[in-house]
């Protein structure tokens, strides 16, 4: 059993969770994310819990290659208001902030977020940490190469599965050192990593268990999915459901995903298979 402090709560959990994609962006890859009104999110928040959502990640900057990096105002700006509705509407609901930004996370966790979803796992704001330890938020870090303009660039690398553990060792002792022992690892899957490089992470998923994490998965929908199948992000449910499906019979701890039905069957379904 994992257990995460999130804030004024104790997380625990013993089977994989689903943490639900909500985008205050209209930069997003996928449209089906987006929302652009608080009504709107109270209505798609609540179709997330019915069909078996722990988790709601909002965020307000869009991470897709070629994406405008929005500044820490703007992102506060798309996400405070939707944060709120939220967390007055589903108060026992966990909410997650999507940002790798120290005044976006400090502001998503007064309006009543519990967890930070920070890609950078602290690379891009020094701060990061400190606010998660200040408000004893959950945190989710991604192993990541580069910065908020080069993420996407493919580095030349050995393997993949090594580079992706000794990241995370190193950041582990920088997080203890915070007091922050219980905490979510993400390989960053799409994240400055090839086709090749992204299959593998899959594959090898239980490589990482030995780090004693909980592992979020995050394929839905993304691009090596569908310029593998040679079709679009609009067609790629049937292409993430088999890869969630490989993920959780390979140790995933969380699927964040877009389509939450779907992945709840994955998971239900491979109790019967593990």
């Amino acid at each position: 059993m994992f257990k995460i402090v999130a804030k004024d709560q104790i997380w625990e959990f013993n089977t994989p969770q689903i943490m639900a994609i909500m985008n205050a962006t209209k930069d997003s890859f996928y449209e089906g994310s987006r929302v652009n009104n608080v009504d709107w999110a109270i209505e798609k928040a609540g179709k997330f819990i019915q069909d078996g959502a722990q988790i709601i990640d909002i965020g307000g900057q869009s991470t897709r290659p070629g994406a405008t990096i929005q500044t820490a105002q703007q992102e506060l700006n798309n996400v405070l208001p939707i944060i709120e509705a939220i967390h007055a509407s589903y108060p026992n609901i966990l909410l997650s902030i999507d940002t790798f930004h120290s005044s976006v996370a400090e502001g998503a966790l007064k309006a009543g977020a519990q967890m930070v979803n920070d890609i950078s796992c602290g690379s891009f704001d020094d701060q990061m940490f400190n606010v998660v330890a200040k408000y004893q938020a959950a945190y989710i870090g991604m192993h990541i190469t580069g910065d908020p303009t080069t993420m996407h660039i493919v580095p030349e690398r050995d393997d993949i599965i090594q580079e992706i553990i000794t990241y995370f060792n190193e950041k582990k002792k920088t997080l203890a050192n915070l007091g922050i022992t219980n905490w979510i690892m993400d390989p960053g899957f799409g994240f400055g990593k090839s086709i090749a490089d992204n299959f593998k992470i899959v594959k090898n998923l239980k490589d990482f268990t030995s780090m004693d994490l909980p592992i979020l998965l995050g394929v839905s929908r993304k691009s090596s999915i569908y310029k593998t199948l040679h079709i679009t992000a609009d067609e790629a449910l049937n292409g993430t459901t088999v890869l969630h499906t490989a993920g959780i019979l390979n140790g995933a701890s969380i699927l964040r995903v877009h389509d939450v039905k779907e992945a709840k069957e994955v998971i239900d379904l491979s109790e019967h298979l593990s």
